[in-house]
């Protein structure tokens, strides 16, 4: 059986992006490389990573575009529920992300909001779907 496992986020500073999803998403470390080059965070069935640019691009023999809050967000997002999405986006803005929508309600019912991390990733800050 195939399983999603996980998602790696090609970041700036490794330890840094780990203080930051540790401190507004309250996940807990698994694992850091020795070097802080590579982490993993545990948020439940999918483990969210961090690997150093230098690491990526070693991996990557033709690189690859980084992520950045100077240039538009990628067209992907990482979706957080929370049933307090205002509160969830304050802390977010308050450690250091930088608002990219205000939230909304969606004609369906659900709360929405993005924010972009400090390496300007896209994350969606929403209530659970019901």
């Amino acid at each position: 059986m195939i399983q999603f496992a996980y998602t790696i986020l090609y970041v700036s500073d490794v330890k840094r992006s780990v203080d930051f999803y540790t401190r507004v998403f309250g996940f807990e470390l698994k694992f850091i490389a020795p070097e802080n080059e590579y982490a993993e965070l545990i948020t439940g069935n999918t483990t969210i990573s961090f690997a150093s640019i230098s690491l990526a691009n070693s991996n990557l023999k033709d690189g690859f575009q980084e992520s950045s809050l100077k240039s538009k967000s990628f067209g992907i997002e990482l979706g957080f529920t929370t049933e307090n999405v205002q509160d969830l986006v304050n802390k977010a803005l308050s450690e250091g992300a930088v608002l990219a929508e205000e939230t909304k309600e969606k004609p369906w019912g659900q709360t929405v909001a993005y924010v972009r991390d400090l390496d300007g990733f896209l994350l969606e800050l929403c209530t659970p779907m019901s």
